[in-house]
């Protein structure tokens, strides 16, 4: 446990939630991919060998993703501008709620609009629904970088962003 902690530079206790969070949303992945993999092989939850092969195939995923995840890490540990290693695993956590968010909250938004999946072609559709996403995710982004302690990374990356989009002007920095 001393050498986990020295690896992501863990100061005090509470920051020990941010490894413990990526784990579980690791094997949460790996089971999701497990459980559409089953289904696309059409093996059923009657099936003796089901539980043995969804636990295989979540373990076998989730190793996959931790190690792209640790390659990511390593790369953008020199990128970003982060203090610590375990602030890593917060901006990646709190990109990935702010996308899931993001993503639910249009849905029904764009419905009240009149706009379904059913009803509206493709190329009407989905574009509306990118561009409404697209601020809900921005303000989404600097709410949950907030939350998780990481407001000063996410402004600066909002800044950035925007500004290669043409939007410098708007943020008077």
């Amino acid at each position: 446990m001393k050498r986990f902690i020295n690896r992501w530079e863990i100061q005090s206790n509470w920051q020990l939630l941010f490894p413990v969070l990526g784990i579980i949303g690791l094997l949460f992945s790996g089971y999701v991919l497990g459980k559409f993999i089953m289904n696309t092989l059409g093996i059923t939850e009657t099936s003796v060998a089901y539980l043995g092969l969804l636990s295989s195939i979540t373990l076998l995923a989730s190793f996959i993703f931790l190690f792209i995840t640790l390659k990511l890490f390593s790369f953008l540990e020199t990128r970003w501008d982060v203090t610590y290693r375990w602030e890593l695993i917060a901006i990646f956590i709190a990109f990935a709620i702010t996308g899931s968010t993001a993503a639910r909250i249009s849905d029904p938004i764009i419905s009240l609009l009149g706009l379904t999946k059913e009803t509206t072609i493709g190329w009407i559709y989905w574009p509306v629904r990118i561009v409404f996403i697209f601020p809900v995710y921005q303000i989404l982004l600097l709410i949950i970088g907030w939350l998780f302690g990481q407001f000063k990374f996410f402004w600066n990356f909002e800044k950035k962003m925007l500004s290669r989009l043409g939007f410098a002007r708007f943020l008077g920095d």
